[in-house]
């Protein structure tokens, strides 16, 4: 979903937000039904910008930072500033990226390399 609308507006000028996202880290939604139920029959309560919704039900499955920037064909610092914003809410866990310190994961690199190849 292409946005019509600037980066620059969407984040309100923000080039970072309060969580560190790296291009590998997980994200999953984290709301309750209710909330849900909510937001898809349009709940003033519950106004989420568009591009925020499209966020939360992709994240429905978990996720990387980098596979939400490319299914959204968003700019990837936008990305990272609605998810920490979504995860200051409440509406997203950061998981992180699935390894430890040092070395990557060459499993997880493998997927990465091989999820870009079918973009």
């Amino acid at each position: 979903m292409p946005s019509r609308v600037r980066p620059y507006s969407l984040t309100g000028g923000r080039t970072r937000g309060d969580h560190t996202l790296l291009v590998e880290t997980f994200v999953a939604a984290i709301e309750a039904p209710q909330e849900r139920l909510a937001l898809t029959q349009g709940d003033p309560r519950a106004r989420m910008m568009p591009e925020l919704r499209a966020i939360v039900e992709l994240c429905r499955r978990m996720r990387t930072v980098a596979e939400i920037a490319a299914l959204l064909r968003m700019p990837l610092g936008v990305v990272r500033v609605l998810l920490s914003d979504l995860a200051d809410q409440g509406k997203i866990r950061v998981y992180g990226t699935g390894h430890g310190e040092g070395q990557p994961d060459r499993v997880l690199l493998e997927r990465v390399l091989s999820g870009l190849r079918r973009l």
